[in-house]
């Protein structure tokens, strides 16, 4: 069954065209997944076919008593408690806990933060009964068991959805199409075939392809411009004899260009980073308590943060992460305990909220700054790096998408050239692009990083070990980015949580005590050390998976075995090296006492 029907949409801002001729069917089992570079209408769109606002031209049709749920960027609720908000019923209370909102439930909804005020809606959406729902990043604010149990509940939703989320996990899960803004135009990907994937992978798939023939469209297209430059270049009297189309049709392919990219050039991150000494942070039994209260968020606990080091925090909504990093940035002094920053350490703080900025300010004057009248040229290459050129550097702040603003912000948080780096929930509102882009940047940033976020794939790619919040105000390092931190929170079969997150096989251990006598003891720091033996055992994990991939292939029928066999043989030597290297450095690491 039909249950939207969108045709010819079209959306601009000022001087700044969106999409036009937009169309979109959504019917039962339809789960769609929207994306596109941040500005390009994705909102928009979702508040189009929502009711909120109306198409500049097109028509958007709803089917006939269609019950839709709509989540927007910007939630408001009715005056009053969370609880009249989500009415009667044990199903509302039930996805506020899941939501990690329970224990606010006879809170004023004029008492609470943006964050909170959309689980509200969100639990108020998911314990209803619709046809279609519409959710716009609906991931943003939920620690990841909330994120999980979201997936779960999408994934069992039996009527429609579309979907805006920069979770890469949840569009890979929860998608079977993408509609797909690029440039004014739209791309709906479906899979092809039983086995094709998520709409996720079909819309990597299929964009790889459109980038692929545009090379080779514009190949073509010079081959083309050499030759009929060549014909419309021969003599006078042979050229009054041209036909006019001819002539025509040979211009138009000189003069063609191919597409413009939707930005130009890569998004500019590195701006240098101040030097930093041999001591970042140390916090020597730090606690922190809410005045008003009478338990510690942050019970006492020690940590360095040394030059280099990758450090996530990790812990459930209201565990204090976004305390932790005020106090790591001294924004806010701890209740008890100290803190020692080297002296050559520079603070660049991307918070949740970013900086504050004045909304009828446009991009440029943001950018320059109250100390100068205009930009400089710098000041305008440094906003063309992160792709604020033409218009947008004087579009006003107020028009700015969500993921525009939080770029603006990360310009503004960059400029500095922070050598300690501190990210809370870096990844809300940016498109994927921006995300990878800025994954990209930080795996050769010079710095120390701090990151707090529930992107699991943003995560595992920018940080080496977690610093896990229990919740109950405990703090405890432990190994293996986010897949160590859950492995560490399953229950054993006992039912009590695992001590450890990431373990090495009894063969490996031998293998470290065996070269223990051969190799000199390291000159290198723990965390050091720690960060390497974590990098060694992803490239040792990926090897070991590249090898026995190869070792399935050679047993399927139509294999080129010869082939097949070549590489197999490399990848065992490459799966070797990997494992002498991870031994190497497990020894290292076990000589000054760090456990791997």
């Amino acid at each position: 069954m039909v249950l939207v029907d969108a045709q010819g949409l079209k959306a601009s801002r000022p001087n700044r065209p969106l999409f036009v001729d937009l169309d979109v069917t959504v019917s039962d089992g339809d789960r769609i997944g929207v994306v596109g570079l941040n500005g390009c209408g994705k909102s928009t769109l979702l508040r189009m076919l929502a009711g909120e606002i109306s198409p500049e031209s097109g028509e958007v049709r709803r089917g006939r008593g269609l019950r839709l749920g709509f989540l927007g960027q910007n939630t408001t609720l009715p005056p009053g408690t969370i609880r009249e908000a989500i009415g009667a019923g044990w199903q509302g209370e039930a996805m506020l806990d899941r939501l990690g909102m329970a224990a606010l439930i006879d809170a004023r909804t004029d008492e609470l933060s943006g964050g909170q005020l959309k689980r509200v809606a969100l639990a108020t959406l998911l314990a209803g009964e619709y046809d279609l729902l519409i959710l716009d990043e609906p991931t943003n604010h939920l620690d990841l068991d909330a994120i999980s149990f979201l997936e779960e509940r999408l994934a069992a939703f039996a009527g429609g959805l579309i979907l805006v989320t920069h979770d890469r996990h949840v569009l890979d899960r929860v998608t079977n199409k993408v509609l797909e803004i690029d440039r004014g135009k739209t791309y709906m990907h479906v899979p092809r075939g039983a086995n094709a994937g998520s709409g996720y992978a079909a819309y990597l798939d299929a964009r790889a392809e459109r980038e692929e023939q545009a090379v080779s469209d514009e190949q073509t297209r010079r081959v083309l411009a050499r030759k009929e430059l060549a014909w419309l270049r021969r003599g006078a009297p042979a050229r009054s004899t041209k036909p006019k189309a001819r002539i025509a049709s040979a211009t138009a392919i000189v003069e063609g260009r191919k597409q413009a990219a939707a930005r130009t050039g890569d998004l500019g991150l590195s701006m240098g980073t101040a030097r930093l000494g041999s001591k970042a942070i140390e916090l020597h039994g730090i606690s922190f308590r809410w005045p008003a209260s009478d338990t510690d968020l942050l019970k006492p606990f020690s940590h360095i943060l040394e030059p280099g080091d990758r450090l996530g925090i990790m812990g459930a909504n209201g565990s204090g992460k976004s305390t932790l990093l005020d106090i790591l940035a001294g924004r806010r002094e701890p209740t008890s305990g100290s803190i020692e920053r080297g002296s050559t350490v520079v603070v660049g703080y991307y918070d949740q909220l970013g900086r504050a900025l004045n909304p009828d300010q446009r991009v440029r004057e943001a950018v320059a700054g109250p100390t100068k009248p205009e930009p400089t040229l710098a000041d305008k290459q440094l906003m063309e790096r992160f792709w604020f050129d033409g218009d947008a550097q004087y579009a006003p702040i107020y028009t700015l998408s969500g993921g525009e603003r939080r770029r603006l912000q990360l310009l503004l948080t960059l400029v500095d050239q922070p050598n300690v780096l501190m990210l809370d929930e870096p990844t809300n509102d940016l498109d994927l692009d921006t995300l990878r882009a800025l994954e990209d940047f930080l795996e050769d940033w010079p710095g120390a990083l701090i990151v707090v976020s529930h992107d699991r794939s943003f995560v595992d790619r920018t940080v080496e070990e977690v610093l896990a919040l229990d919740g109950h105000g405990g703090a405890s390092l432990v190994r293996g980015g986010v897949a160590g931190w859950m492995a560490s929170r399953t229950p054993n079969a006992d039912g009590k949580p695992q001590q450890k997150a990431a373990t090495v096989s009894s063969a490996r251990r031998q293998a470290v005590d065996a070269v223990a006598a051969k190799r000199p003891t390291s000159t290198r720091s723990p965390s050091t050390l720690r960060r390497l033996v974590g990098q060694a055992e992803r490239s040792l994990s990926a090897a070991t998976k590249r090898r026995d991939e190869l070792v399935v292939a050679l047993s399927r029928a139509g294999t080129d075995h010869r082939q097949v066999g070549f590489d197999l043989a490399a990848a065992q030597a490459a799966m070797d090296a990997a494992e002498e290297h991870w031994l190497a450095l497990a020894h290292e690491a076990e000589s000054v006492g760090v456990t791997v």
